[in-house]
């Protein structure tokens, strides 16, 4: 959809709710008024005598909406820049128009949740005016909103309502729309606050092209910590904020067709990790489990593969193609419609031309009735000439018949080309039976496949869990190996420590028996001088001593001969000669 006609749509609510007599004409003032505040919302300077100078030919009181729409184009939407908050431009032609056309007393959701509804119903509704919603699209906006509900689409619910619907209009308006959301006649058993999360879902996604959202855990380029973060992607970009509510944005991943997605294997703890690679920067993401990574995938992918196909976003593309398609329905119906009226003249006309040719022989045999009971009265006289008239009227007679059976013949083909159009129209509404039939069968392959895959997830989650218990006793095993190894380490630290330490010991003994060796080296020198003094001293004190007389005891024999000492000098030599060798080691 063009941004002039997605404009022009809200404005025309706007305009609608200020004719207050629905003449289809509003006053100048409010006029003034209106494009006031849609210069203001729209970021466009106003010229408030452009109006004036605009309409001042046609001073006639009111405008209607066809004399508005050039100055409208002219002096505001032909200005336009798309540089403005296309929800507050919104907000405001809800603003005026909600008041007159809702009573919000009867509906279960909120003044929000009927502004949704009503842009929603812009986004769906016809290029046409009066705006209104088919019901086909009124089926795909309750099948959206159910499932955004986590509830089962009733198709028997929806052909009842639609066949109410068929037999007063076959489209409703905003406000009628926003009543059968609001009266909860689709979502019974539903309560308040999950309608309103599925009218917001549903909004986010046609509206605001929120084609995923959700928490993801996002790696920071600084830090290098991990935070969760609620992502919104959309068909150019990827927002996240701190929460859900959208309170504080944290920043934009810009997309566009050199952007790239892939899977990373698990590191740092993480799991279900992926790769953004956009033209600024690369963000590294996780995911909770392995089905939300490759449904984030795919979505990036597809937004991409869009991108470089320059195609809108699918629901904007499906959308289109429903219009389409209506449209190719539409002039099929209309083209058959025509052709039916034209067969429809043509039987009359030859059905007239029949009634004449009926009346025109009826005519002939009356004629032909009086003539012959003329010649009946005149036969006598005229018997030459009634034979002459007779042969005459038998050619007549039978060119006449002739004529007829030709004007038989073009009707009995006519009536045959008028069957053959009455099969093609059966064969066209087997056709349509046949179409309807193959989409009942659709919708009961789509539940197939939609039991299948929860059958899947359902096996998914068992195997995960399965997979999740033998993570933890391959952790549990891990840990006791852990523990193991540590033992193991410590007790080769305590053995090398021992090994230190007798390597130490062994160099202090090495150490110690070089010293005792240095020392016994010593000491045998010392004793050597010990001996060789020794010997002096005794030859000296020999030389000197007196003779005394010895004891009868058993005499000493010493190296300077027997009874050369007594036991008292001798005593008295060994502890001298051992002082003397203390002395000389405490010297050294």
């Amino acid at each position: 959809m063009a941004l002039r006609d997605e404009l022009l749509k809200s404005i025309w609510h706007a305009f609608t709710s200020l004719d207050v007599d629905k003449s289809g004409k509003v006053s100048k003032s409010q006029l003034k008024v209106l494009s006031h505040n849609l210069c203001t919302v729209m970021k466009i300077p106003h010229d408030p005598v452009a109006l004036e100078e605009h309409f001042k030919d046609d001073d006639e009181g009111p405008v209607s909406n066809q004399g508005y729409m050039p100055y409208l184009n002219r002096f505001i939407l032909d200005k336009v820049t798309g540089n403005f908050d296309l929800q507050d431009f919104n907000k405001m032609c809800w603003t005026l128009s909600f008041r007159k056309n809702l009573d919000q007393s009867l509906l279960l959701i909120s003044n929000d949740d009927a502004f949704k509804i009503w842009c929603i119903f812009n986004f769906l509704s016809e290029d046409t005016y009066p705006l209104t919603v088919v019901t086909e699209e009124i089926e795909y906006f309750l099948r959206k909103l159910t499932e955004a509900m986590g509830g089962s689409w009733v198709e028997e619910r929806f052909e009842d309502y639609k066949l109410q619907l068929d037999s007063r209009q076959q489209s409703l308006s905003a406000w009628q729309l926003i009543g059968l959301v609001g009266s909860g006649h689709f979502s019974k058993g539903m309560e308040r606050q999950t309608l309103s999360m599925g009218v917001n879902e549903v909004y986010q996604e046609l509206i605001m092209d929120v084609l995923k959202q959700g928490y993801m855990m996002k790696k920071g380029h600084k830090r290098k910590n991990w935070t969760e973060r609620w992502f919104m992607l959309k068909p150019n970009s990827i927002s996240y904020y701190v929460g859900e509510d959208l309170a504080e944005k944290k920043g934009d991943i810009l997309l566009d067709r050199n952007c790239d997605v892939e899977p990373l294997p698990d590191k740092d703890g993480k799991k279900c990790l992926f790769l953004i690679k956009s033209s600024q920067k690369t963000f590294e993401i996780s995911v909770s489990d392995k089905k939300k990574k490759h449904e984030w995938i795919l979505a990036i992918q597809t937004c991409v593969s869009l991108l470089r196909q320059c195609r809108p976003a699918p629901h904007r593309e499906a959308r289109q193609r429903r219009r389409d398609l209506r449209l190719k329905l539409r002039a099929e119906q209309e083209e058959l419609q025509l052709r039916m009226k034209e067969l429809q003249l043509a039987n009359e006309a030859k059905q007239l031309e029949l009634e004449n040719m009926r009346k025109a022989l009826e005519e002939a045999a009356t004629n032909a009735a009086e003539e012959e009971q003329r010649r009946l009265q005149t036969q006598t006289e005229l018997q030459d000439r009634y034979q002459t008239d007779l042969e005459r009227e038998q050619m007549v007679r039978k060119e006449m018949e002739k004529q007829v059976a030709q004007k038989s013949t073009e009707l009995e083909q006519y009536l045959q080309r008028v069957r053959e159009m009455e099969g093609m129209y059966r064969q066209l509404e087997d056709a349509l039976e046949d179409e309807k039939r193959a989409r009942q069968e659709e919708e009961a392959v789509r539940k197939l496949q939609a039991r299948l895959l929860e059958e899947e997830a359902t096996k998914r989650v068992e195997l995960e869990e399965f997979h999740l218990r033998q993570q933890r006793a391959i952790s549990q095993t891990e840990a006791e190996k852990r523990e193991l190894e540590k033992e193991r380490v410590a007790k080769e630290s305590a053995l090398q420590a021992a090994m230190t330490q007798l390597e130490q010991l062994e160099q202090e003994r090495k150490g110690a028996l070089e010293q005792y060796q240095t020392v016994m080296k010593k000491l045998e020198d010392a004793t050597n001088n010990t001996k060789t003094w020794k010997h002096k001293v005794a030859e000296h004190e020999g030389m000197l001593r007196l003779i005394q007389p010895g004891s009868k005891g058993q005499q000493m024999i010493t190296n300077w001969g027997p009874a050369a000492f007594s036991d008292a000098e001798l005593t008295l030599r060994q502890k001298k000669w051992q002082e003397g060798k203390n002395q000389t080691a405490e010297a050294q």
